[in-house]
């Protein structure tokens, strides 16, 4: 069969878009034909081609049907094939069309046509069929033969190029080596020759141009390039001497060696204000190409020190003369402690600032150059080790390196010595004593992160500026703490106790004062005291301000970022509704900010504390602290007042550790002066304190008398003939504080002023817990050698607060119930009745009213103040404990008993018990057992009465005598009654 198909693989007919599609492996020729004799395009993918039929519409519909029908019998189509004539299958210039014209009959018949068509059709189709499955046969076979073909192809190729190649490079080879190698030869001699005197000529050209070129190079600071160049021309002018136009140019090179000599000095005296790598880096390289590296380090040295003083002059003098204004005083001829003298108040800091500011200039300027010098010095260890080849001069550089590693070490400590000299003149030079508080915790501020500063320049503790800035803190301190005791004392004595409302969540960590305490100043804690874990991840001062910024630069804090929020509104925090019944309260939002101040310091204009105006808070409705849903801490303005002055006294203690004993007692004194006003305002009462009952504590006492001997100035005369030391002495102290006028203790409606009791009892048992709090803040800042103190305080004084409770609402419990009328009751009781009673006695009746009527005065007081579940508790437990010792005194005034009175008194003590237990959730009930054990006395025999009286001491010396009298005559007779009275006097002799 003709090669010129070997064509279809796979047929397909898409109906919906009347195309066909056929993958074709070979082809010969540029065309390829499809079975129905129709040119289709042809496309090459990979290693087979690709065939698309565009739209035919050779054959319809009918026709492709027709032709699926045929039949697909292998035999059938082998007898169809066999059918085709022989002609079909001659060579390619067989024209078929033609053939088949011919073949037509002269006249056409359609029927004859079609089916003549059909007939050619099948054949095709079976020639087809044939061919696809002939090609699918052989599709292996021919795969692996195109594939060597292809392998052939791109060997051939490659052949090709290398030959191409090789016989270029041939003809390039050729014609170099044999036409041009002798002219090449020729000419490299000649310009060898050029080069020389072209060499030659540029030299000296260049030693003519020395001048300029210096010159250039000095206004550009190159001064390596510079000495480079002169050292160069030097060697040259040698080496060219015996030219005539060079021969003057080595006097006037070693004078303009001379010349970048000085100003190399002057450019180094330039890194120690501002410090430049490039710069120094450049003047470094100079001096070493002249030699004269560690003179560069003894002239750095003097520039550094000589710097330092006229660094700080030139800021002093400054201030000076802006202050003094066109005044004609020549202030450039004083010494510089003298021109410290002439600094005000007002410029004060802001000279101190920039002061520290252009100090830190300099030393951060040593600081990168000692850097500069740790890293240079590693760059060159590294280099010096990969080539040891002159070892002669690795000796040298490593004895200069050793040098100046050695004097930049030693100058560390004298330049700080010398920062710390200028600094401490400055200190000294003025009176802080009057500066405002802020003002002197700047200042202290300031000093402390030049100290901390100083520890990471050269490990210093800066002994010179703690001493300097001490003396200042301790004159200051001293000054302030006598202002704030004294107008402590005046907000003592206008005190009204009245609650000021804050927030159940209030806490003393919200006030600004202890700010430090939860976000910690950098200059407070020094590296030497951190942690090696925090040292370790600590940026020091240097790495932060190594590339920009100042860490002394004065940052004034935003009045808004000074707002507290820690007042409850109106007393209370929630419940919408009500609080909006209580909007309309008269507010003092209209008054002046000045006029709401409770006190203004002469001296600074300012008010010492940020508290609520007394007025605002007495304005305020009582009815509104019974809003208040949450348990609120109970504290006063004056509280507050306190609480903010600690706060104040530990900023400064925290910032200057060396006075921490000092602030530390000095705060103690603000405890003590509080408690003591407490105490004195109302629990002093010779009347009850002499009870007996253990109120008041000895440590109690001890420690009010100690605050009263150390602290309180109890002379009220002007004597001034007292020896100056007794002066001295009174003027630390302060005198007694008196209650307010508007204090009302003494009305039995409000018991005995209840709650401004609570309130101030309360506050200070609030401000002990603060003290408590703070107490690890305070121990780690106190000295070693003076903890003790502070332990001291801490056990005797601060946790004393909570034991002034008992004598101060013992008063109230000793007033809130007659106990006077009832015993006049109990007097007129017959107690030696001879038949056992069933109806209690009417003097109980009348006591249980009394503590009913106590109980519903309790409840007015707690709308107005919150009682807390203690002093609730105490006061119940006082008044109960008073009314079973009046029961027992009641008892031991009876003159004549029996045994049914003795149940008639029992009989009315569980009445009493029942009723009370009904009023009160106390258990067990105090004081129950002392009434008991005194009624069963009476039936003990005459030797368990003397037991029982040496035993139970806590009984009076009356009581115990009334018992054993009434006794007499029932079952104890004279005799033993002699006896027993002579117990109770040997009982009550160590008494007496």
């Amino acid at each position: 069969m003709s090669s010129a198909i070997w064509i279809v693989s796979h047929f397909q007919y898409l109906e919906q878009t009347e195309q066909y599609s056929c993958f074709c492996f070979c082809t010969q020729g540029s065309h390829l034909y499809n079975g129905f004799g129709k040119q289709v395009v042809l496309r090459v993918q990979c290693s087979f081609y690709v065939v698309t039929f565009t739209k035919i519409n050779i054959f319809v519909k009918e026709e492709l049907r027709e032709l699926r029908e045929q039949p697909t019998d292998p035999q059938a189509q082998q007898e169809i094939i066999n059918s085709i004539e022989e002609v079909y299958f001659s060579n390619d210039s067989f024209d078929i069309v033609k053939y088949e014209l011919e073949k037509l009959p002269p006249v056409l018949s359609l029927q004859v046509m079609e089916e003549y068509r059909d007939k050619l059709k099948q054949q095709q189709a079976a020639v087809s069929k044939k061919v696809a499955d002939l090609i699918l046969e052989k599709q292996p076979a021919y795969v692996k033969e195109l594939e060597r073909v292809t392998s052939l192809q791109t060997g051939l190729q490659l052949a090709a190029v290398i030959c191409t190649n090789g016989r270029r490079h041939l003809n390039i080879a050729k014609e170099g080596f044999t036409q041009a190698s002798l002219g090449l030869l020729a000419n490299q001699r000649k310009r060898q020759l050029l080069i020389g005197l072209l060499k030659s000529l540029r030299t000296i050209k260049t030693l003519q141009r020395t001048d300029v070129r210096l010159s250039e190079m000095l206004e550009e600071e190159d001064y390596p390039g510079a000495i480079q160049l002169c050292l160069e021309c030097q060697k040259a002018a040698s080496t060219f001497k015996h030219y005539s136009c060079i021969s003057e140019l080595n006097s006037k090179l070693q004078d303009t060696l001379e010349q970048i000599e000085e100003l190399l000095d002057v450019a180094l005296s330039k890194i120690c204000k501002n410090f430049d790598i490039n710069h120094y880096t450049k003047v470094q390289q100079a001096y070493r190409l002249l030699g004269k590296t560690q003179t560069a380090m003894d002239q750095l040295h003097m520039h550094f020190t000589q710097a330092i003083h006229n660094t700080v002059f030139q800021v002093v003098l400054g201030y000076v003369e802006l202050c003094a204004g066109n005044s004609d005083t020549k202030f450039q001829k004083l010494q510089y402690k003298d021109l410290c003298t002439h600094i005000t108040s007002d410029s004060y800091i802001p000279c101190l600032a920039d002061l520290c500011k252009a100090l830190w200039e300099v030393m951060l300027s040593y600081y990168r150059t000692m850097e500069w010098h740790e890293k240079h010095d590693r760059d060159e260890g590294t280099v010096s080790s990969s080539d040891g080849n002159n070892v002669i001069g690795a000796e040298e550089t490593n004895f200069d390196r050793s040098y100046v590693q050695k004097k930049l070490e030693h100058g560390l400590s004298r330049i700080w010595q010398d920062v710390q000299l200028k600094v401490k003149t400055y200190l000294l030079g003025t009176d802080m004593s009057n500066f405002k508080y802020d003002d002197f915790i700047f200042v202290l501020d300031i000093i402390s992160r030049l100290m901390q500063v100083g520890e990471e320049f050269c490990g210093s503790k800066s002994e010179v500026l703690q001493e300097s800035i001490r003396k200042q803190s301790v004159n200051y301190f001293k000054n302030y703490h006598r202002t704030r005791l004294e107008e402590l004392r005046m907000f003592l004595e206008n005190e009204t106790w009245e609650l000021c409302p804050v927030k159940s969540s209030f806490s003393i960590l919200q006030l600004h004062e202890f700010k430090f305490m939860e976000q910690s100043r950098s200059p407070s804690v020094s590296p030497s005291k951190q942690p090696a874990s925090a040292i370790s991840t600590t940026i020091t001062l240097f790495e932060q301000y190594c590339t920009e910024g100042n860490p002394f630069e004065i940052q004034v804090n935003s009045k808004d970022d000074e707002t507290e929020d820690v007042l409850a509104s109106n007393g209370y925090e929630s419940d919408e509704q009500e609080k909006s019944a209580y909007q309309e309260y008269d507010s003092d939002s209209d008054v002046p900010e000045e006029l709401k101040r409770d006190y203004v310091d002469e001296q600074t204009g300012d008010a010492p504390v940020k508290s609520v105006s007394r007025e605002t808070l007495r304005s305020r409705k009582r009815s509104d602290y019974n809003l208040n849903k949450v348990n609120a801490p109970i504290l006063t303005n004056t509280t507050l007042n306190v609480i903010r002055l600690v706060g104040k006294y530990m900023q400064m203690m925290n910032i200057l550790k060396p006075i921490a004993f000092d602030v530390i007692h000095f705060m103690s004194q603000l405890f003590d002066y509080y408690l003591y006003a407490v105490y004195t305002f109302f629990g002093r009462n010779d009347t009850f304190e002499s009870t007996g009952l253990g109120l008041s504590s000895s440590r109690l006492r001890t420690t009010l008398n100690r605050i009263q001997e150390s602290l309180i100035d109890l002379e009220v005369s002007n004597d001034t003939t007292g020896t100056l030391t007794a002066a001295e002495e009174r003027k630390e102290k302060v005198p007694s504080p008196h209650l307010s006028h508007l204090v009302v203790l003494t009305s039995g409606n409000t018991l005995y002023g209840l709650a401004e009791r609570v309130v101030a009892t309360e506050s200070l048992v609030f401000l002990a817990e603060q003290f408590e709090f703070l107490q690890s803040h305070l121990d780690a800042v106190m000295p070693a050698a003076k903890k003790p103190f502070l332990q001291q305080f801490y056990s005797q004084t601060v946790s004393t607060a909570s034991e002034l409770r008992k004598p101060i609402y013992w008063i109230v419990a000793a007033k809130a119930i007659d106990y006077e009328q009832m015993l006049l009751l109990m007097a007129n009781v017959k107690w030696d009745v001879k038949e056992i009673m069933s109806q209690h006695n009417i003097y109980v009746d009348a006591l249980l009213k009394e503590f009913e009527q106590f109980n519903r005065r309790l409840n007015e007081v707690s709308k107005r103040v919150r009682i807390p579940l203690p002093v609730s508790n105490i006061l119940w437990e006082h008044c109960i404990r008073l009314a079973n010792r009046t029961i027992v005194e009641g008892y031991a005034n009876v003159k004549k008993c029996s045994n049914e009175g003795r149940a008639l008194m029992q009989l009315d003590f569980q009445q009493f018990l029942m009723k009370l237990e009904k009023l009160t959730d106390i258990r067990p009930i105090p004081d129950k057992e002392f009434v008991e054990t005194y009624i069963k006395a009476y039936y003990l025999t005459e030797n368990d009465m003397e037991r029982w009286i040496k035993e139970h001491r806590e009984y009076s010396t009356k009581q115990l005598t009334n018992l054993v009298n009434v006794c007499l005559g029932s079952h104890i007779n004279k005799k033993a009654r002699q006896k027993l009275l002579a117990a109770i006097d040997d009982i009550d002799r160590p008494k007496r």
